[in-house]
This record gives C-alpha cells, sequence and structure tokens, in this order.
C-alpha cells in the first residue's frame, strides 16, 4: 500500500458527485455501465432497470430505472459506474495517458455510497489498482503483512494497492464518490505465450496413431520429434523482433479516443500553414523503421508513410503544439500541408 496527497482539485474534477448524478438522472445510462451492490452482494438487474423503452422501434435493454436506483442508495446501496474511461472524457483521458506511461492497459470504475454504508465486503482484485475519492470520506481497511490496517481517504489523497490485496471501505457521515484505476497487467507468461504461438501453430495437425494406448511407443517418439523442432524454433527466436512486436501490438490496439474529431473532419481542409495544431493526449506516436517504408504508431492503428517523412514526423513527435510552417525546415508548403491533414484526420493531431 502506498498513499499520496495531491492538490484536491486535480482529483476532484475528473468525476464530482453532481456528474455521477447527472450520469444516474440525466442520460440513458445502461448496464453493464452501472451495477449496483448492498450489504456484500450484488444486487440483481431487475431490481433497478426498466423493460419497455425503446428508440426508432428497437428494444432497449439495461436500462435504468431512476426511481429504483434511487430509492435502493436512499436505502443504502452502493451504485458503481463500470468501465467509465469508455463514455467519461475526463476519466478516457487520464487513462490514455496511464496506459502511455505504464504500457499495461487500465479501467476506471466509480463507486457512489451513501452515509455509513459500505457496498463490499472484504475482497481483492486480481489487478493492481489506485483509488482517489472526489466527495466525502470513506474509512478503509487494509490488509497487508497479516495486519489490518485503517486508512480514511478524503479528497486529495491517494491510494496504491497492490495486486491481491485485502481490502474493504465504509462511507463516513457524508455521501461518498472515489474512482479506482485498475491495471490489468501484461505478463512475461502472456508475452511468452504469444511469442510461441506461431510456432505451435506450424506443428502438423495430424492425427495420434491408432493404437498408442496399448503401446505408446509410437506416441513417445513422435511427440519428442516435436517437442524438439518446437524447442529448436524456440532457440532461433529473436528477443528483440519479439519485444518489438509486443510493443507494436500494445501500441496498435487501444481504444480510439479522438475527441473533438467531429470538429477536424468538417474543418481539415482548412488549416493553413498558420493553424495551431496540437498532439492529443494519451495518443503514442512511436516510428519504427520498415524498409523504405516508416510505420507511425498511433494507439489504435498503424500509418505507414514514406521513409522521407522522417524528420518531419520526429519534428511532430517533440511538439505539443504546432503548427504546419513548424516543419518548413524538412517540407515544402503544400507537402506539409498534406502531412498536416493527414496526421488530423488519423487522430493524432488536432485543431
Amino acid at each position: 500500500m502506498h498513499l499520496h496527497r495531491t492538490d484536491p482539485a486535480d482529483l476532484v474534477g475528473l468525476l464530482s458527485l453532481d456528474d455521477a448524478d447527472r450520469l444516474l438522472t440525466s442520460t440513458a445510462i445502461r448496464t453493464p455501465a452501472v451495477r449496483i451492490a448492498k450489504d456484500g452482494s450484488v444486487l440483481p438487474q431487475s431490481s433497478y432497470t426498466r423493460s419497455g423503452a425503446t428508440i426508432a422501434g428497437q428494444a432497449l435493454t439495461g436500462l435504468l430505472d431512476t426511481r429504483k436506483v434511487l430509492d435502493l442508495f436512499a436505502d443504502g446501496a452502493t451504485i458503481v459506474f463500470q468501465g467509465l474511461h469508455r463514455y467519461w472524457s475526463p476519466l478516457t483521458d487520464l487513462v490514455a495517458e496511464l496506459e502511455l506511461e505504464l504500457g499495461h492497459p487500465c479501467q476506471a470504475n466509480a463507486y457512489l455510497t451513501p452515509p455509513g454504508n459500505q457496498g463490499f465486503a472484504v475482497h481483492s482484485d486480481s489487478h493492481d489498482v489506485f483509488v482517489f475519492q472526489t466527495a466525502g470520506t470513506k474509512q478503509w481497511e487494509v490488509h497487508h503483512d497479516g495486519e489490518a490496517e485503517d486508512v480514511l481517504l478524503e479528497p486529495g489523497l491517494s491510494m496504491y494497492l497492490p495486486t491481491g490485496t485485502p481490502h474493504a471501505a465504509r462511507a463516513q457521515d457524508t455521501v461518498s464518490l472515489h474512482v479506482t484505476i485498475g491495471i490489468n497487467q501484461l505478463t512475461w507468461r502472456g508475452l511468452v505465450r504469444r511469442s510461441v504461438e506461431r510456432l505451435l501453430a506450424e506443428v502438423d495437425d495430424g492425427h495420434l496413431p491408432a493404437g498408442y494406448v496399448d503401446d505408446p511407443t509410437a506416441l513417445r517418439d513422435g511427440l519428442a520429434t516435436r517437442l524438439a523442432a518446437v524447442a529448436e524454433e524456440v532457440r532461433r527466436l529473436d528477443p528483440a523482433d519479439a519485444a518489438d512486436r509486443e510493443i507494436e501490438r500494445f501500441l496498435t490496439t487501444r481504444p480510439a479516443r479522438l475527441a473533438g474529431g467531429v470538429r477536424d473532419v468538417l474543418a481539415v481542409d482548412e488549416i493553413a500553414d498558420d493553424t495551431a495544431l496540437h498532439r492529443r493526449p494519451g495518443h503514442p506516436c512511436v516510428l519504427v523503421e520498415d524498409g523504405e517504408r516508416l510505420k507511425v504508431l498511433l494507439g489504435d492503428r498503424v500509418l505507414t508513410v514514406p521513409g522521407r517523412l522522417r524528420p518531419a514526423m520526429e519534428e511532430v513527435r517533440a511538439r505539443p503544439t504546432l503548427t504546419p510552417a513548424d516543419l518548413a525546415a524538412h517540407l515544402d508548403e503544400q507537402s506539409r500541408l498534406v502531412l498536416c491533414r493527414r496526421l488530423v484526420r488519423e487522430g493524432l493531431l488536432t485543431r
């Protein structure tokens, strides 16, 4: 466990009590984006959703019944917002930047608990967790080294819990809202598995020999031959190449995060040499040589451009804000306008 204190405003602005209220009462939020728990048990969805809602004649399932939700909350239930990084932009940006810092997929949940109540009994998570309070206070019972420690979280104080740390939390005299950032760790086992999957796929898919139950000799010999072949191929694997593939896999499979994309699409052709452009927060720009081409890893995709654009792309990488004119040392005006407009369309830059 580790505690860190910062300016409360830095954290409260990520998801305030009013924000949580608005999500619950003024949007068409649905399960599984919300679940509700009370006294250590997750309540059935039927106890807080409604049926019969439609859009354009199509049925909506899992739509919250706001009155039922508020009645349960008034009766002591905790409301859990799941996967907030998918639909709440301040946490979308935070998670995107954190993923680049850590190199691990991240997620954001939030827990709204009425005064004096507790949603879950002592439990542990299968991933690392960062926790921060954005409204009220919550008393945490954290178990480590065989002992329990009490921690009072309040706005401005955040806590890190490693994987498997047993914990429980109870709201104090006022309503509590806290956010958890889960780190879904990539592991050495997973990397090794992905590195050898291709080799395993090359093992022939022929049938095992008939009669091997009574006479296992052919089974043993055949298995020994195939294991030896796989072992030889494993020895030939280039760790540097496998590591590069893992980095490219991670930096091309993140969710697309394109806030403001509609305005960018509408105005992309109006970008001029003096138009101010910004790097999107949490978007990588990793350059990988590929023969005479240059691969640009953008987070949710890979962009391939001519290798001669590398100096200009290095300039883009180095600047959080730029205009096409800033690339004048590398490209003529028409070429740099084409490049910058392309990078806006691809989501790396925004107006």
